[in-house]
């Protein structure tokens, strides 16, 4: 299974590099899935470090050009949150409840990160941005007999220091990316009770 999806760029915090950010999600396994954000604009205009191999995990990625996605089982209250870097640094925390008890998630894999920065498909579009994250999540033993909850979202930092908050849907108020009403899209139990 294959969606792609837009975000949206929250109200107060309007962008003027990127023209679209887009995701496309495909379910490789029951615990298994890729995320593919496509940044369309004038890419020369965001902040970011370049890719390097072998980039570890790294705390406070949010606060730069970051892509993330958040994870709620069925109706429980505890979340995960993925954090991916352009730079190939990541991150996968575990929290309780509503930004409680946030402890960085011990069984993890390192996703497979990759960055494409650079010229348009077709001379007529603009230039594209693209993160792609695999990310494997079979040790997590989530539950697979309840639907799975997810929030996209995208941090963009423009080189002038301004910053734009992306996501498949806000809340009334400031940007906030681990609100419920984020969880916006339902996969399916992989494998129904």
């Amino acid at each position: 299974m294959t969606l792609r999806l837009p975000l949206l760029p929250h109200p107060d915090t309007p962008c003027a590099a990127v023209r679209t950010i887009e995701v496309e999600l495909t379910q490789l396994g029951a615990r298994r899935f890729a995320l593919r954000y496509v940044v369309s604009g004038n890419i020369e205009a965001i902040e970011m470090p370049r890719h390097t191999a072998g980039a570890s995990r790294a705390d406070e990625l949010w606060r730069h050009t970051c892509f993330e996605a958040f994870l709620r089982v069925g109706e429980r209250r505890s979340y995960h949150e993925f954090n991916f870097a352009p730079s190939g640094e990541w991150n996968a925390y575990r929290l309780a409840d509503y930004r409680q008890g946030m402890v960085r998630e011990p069984c993890a894999e390192a996703p497979d990160i990759t960055t494409i920065s650079g010229g348009a498909v077709r001379p007529e579009e603009p230039p594209l941005l693209v993160l792609t994250a695999t990310i494997d999540l079979e040790r997590t033993l989530l539950p697979t007999d309840s639907p799975w909850h997810i929030g996209l979202s995208a941090i963009i930092e423009e080189r002038n220091g301004t910053r734009s908050y992306w996501a498949l849907k806000h809340p009334p108020g400031e940007p906030d990316f681990h609100h419920p009403d984020c969880f916006h899209l339902e996969l399916p139990a992989a494998r129904p009770v």
